[in-house]
């Protein structure tokens, strides 16, 4: 028989301490609080910008766009976080009524950092994925053009999609919207890869 970790405070306990903090954000996981790292201009400018995107695409529909102060309940892995932005379409599910917290997002945005990549590539993640109503994780690298959109298919797995061009678009098909890589990355001092030459222009006469 294996012993149960004991947490060492509860969500509501973490909750209540973070919408009494003046200053400073953590997330909570099982018990445990992490605190979060103030974000560089390169993830302030990208999330800025795709808030900004799907806001404009998604203004005369019954969906809302919040950015990374909203912080989302995933009760079935005991975990609180604060993702860099959420898109809810239709009806909102909140934890209580303060309505700060809510517990159904479609869309989960994260901006990646050198510190913060390989947990939101996995663990986070896999807190993310208990949530029965996440239909995409979308994951924006923001020291190079990179973004790699995983899809939730009809069987519970995932599909990835990944982008590396800033003529790449994004499309979003459970929010009917899309994001330009353009856009995305507008303001940042990044350039893409070339693309490798397609077969068509392979054939090409040389001069």
């Amino acid at each position: 028989m294996s012993v149960q970790p004991v947490p060492q405070i509860t969500f509501d306990d973490w909750l209540r301490g973070e919408r009494a903090a003046m200053e400073g954000r953590s997330e909570y996981v099982a018990g445990e609080v992490f605190a979060m790292a103030g974000g560089s201009e390169e993830h302030n400018l990208i999330v800025t910008n795709v808030v900004g995107e799907l806001r404009a695409q998604l203004k005369r529909q019954p969906c809302r766009v919040y950015p990374s102060d909203m912080k989302v309940r995933i009760s079935s892995a005991e975990v609180g976080a604060y993702p860099d932005v959420m898109v809810i379409c239709g009806d909102r599910a909140f934890y209580d009524d303060r309505r700060d917290v809510v517990t159904n997002p479609q869309l989960i945005v994260e901006v990646l950092s050198e510190s913060t990549e390989a947990y939101d590539r996995g663990q986070k993640f896999a807190h993310y994925r208990a949530l029965e109503s996440l239909e995409a994780y979308l994951l924006i690298a923001q020291n190079r053009v990179c973004v790699d959109l995983y899809l939730r298919q009809d069987d519970g797995s995932w599909n990835l999609r990944s982008y590396a061009h800033l003529n790449d678009v994004v499309e979003l098909p459970m929010i009917h919207a899309h994001l330009e890589l353009s856009e995305v990355y507008d303001k940042l001092d990044l350039a893409s890869p070339p693309r490798p030459p397609s077969v068509q222009d392979a054939r090409q006469p040389l001069p």
